[in-house]
């Protein structure tokens, strides 16, 4: 039987996904009670707006995030973010550095890999934004080596975010290979054969936003 899995943490308003970076606002453009002027009697709608920095919850990051003449979220094709053939490196809990070891074994060729980490269970948590798991410069270019068509991660960052180089973004964004940072329920995946799907809107001049990623299990 096919399955969906929900690899994405939900938008909330005064949610925090980085430090620095403010919290979105959500509120009524127009409420429900306004909306009675427009409409006939019984009948309401909510139009909502919200204040939304693009890196928020979970979402992916395009080569303009990190180079100005890379490709931004309008120019990414569907290729490399919709219908993937995955595999899930999954690395012990007690590991923090990430290295190309990790995925010795895996066929990752022509693939998305997502590397669970268990740092999603300190989603919401001040533990959340400390000595977080992330992926060595090596694993990026052993990775790119490879032919991978997108990388996603269960934590705060790709990136040690210690290091202002940012050499794994750097070197993925690159090579044209999308980043999902602060993904989620990667424990209830298969370790391969399933497909993601992780698209985001199609915005200009734009190099991260949101997604909701999931994964389709099964025939």
């Amino acid at each position: 039987m096919k399955k969906l899995v929900d690899l994405s943490h939900s938008i909330a308003d005064g949610m925090i996904t980085y430090p620095g970076i403010p919290a979105p606002v959500i509120s009524d453009l127009l409420s429900r009670e306004a909306s009675h002027s427009h409409y006939a009697d019984g009948v309401d709608f909510c139009i909502n707006q919200i204040q939304l920095p693009a890196n928020s919850g979970t979402y992916l990051d395009t080569p303009y995030h990190r180079y100005e003449h890379g490709m931004d979220l309008a120019e990414m094709p569907l290729s490399k973010l919709a219908d993937l053939d995955t595999v899930v490196c999954r690395v012990p809990n007690t590991c923090r550095i990430v290295d190309q070891s990790a995925f010795a074994g895996l066929d990752v060729s022509g693939k998305a890999v997502l590397v669970h980490t268990g740092w999603a269970q300190h989603w919401g948590s001040d533990q959340y934004f400390v000595e977080h798991p992330y992926l060595t410069c090596a694993a990026a270019e052993y990775l790119c080596q490879q032919g991978v068509v997108l990388v996603g991660i269960d934590s705060l960052n790709i990136d040690d975010t210690n290091d202002p180089q940012r050499p794994v973004h750097s070197i993925l964004l690159a090579a044209d290979i999308p980043i999902i940072e602060h993904m989620c329920n990667l424990e209830n995946l298969p370790d391969a054969g399933f497909r993601l799907h992780a698209v985001p809107v199609k915005i200009r001049k734009f190099g991260t936003f949101p997604v909701r990623a999931y994964a389709v299990v099964g025939d």
